[in-house]
């Protein structure tokens, strides 16, 4: 398939707002990555170990905004 960029962005733009996220996120978490590098055995355990934890709903998670307001307020 050959698209050009500007061809992507408007199909893109048509999608429905979940899946526009979805692809967004994809996108800019690639953009992360060095395909030279790689993580230590201790990171991929700790990310293991923390996504289980989500998995299993046995942290509590926080709204953003309210993390954010927080840490605004703790810098003033």
């Amino acid at each position: 398939m050959n698209i050009s960029a500007e061809q992507l962005v408007s199909e893109a733009l048509n999608m429905p707002r979940s899946i526009r996220a979805f692809v967004a996120e994809r996108i800019i978490e690639s953009l992360d990555i060095d395909a030279d590098s790689e993580l230590s055995p201790e990171w991929k355990i700790e990310l293991t170990k923390r996504c289980q934890e989500l998995d299993q709903k046995s942290i509590p998670l926080h709204n953003s905004e309210d993390v954010f307001k927080r840490a605004y307020a703790k810098l003033s």
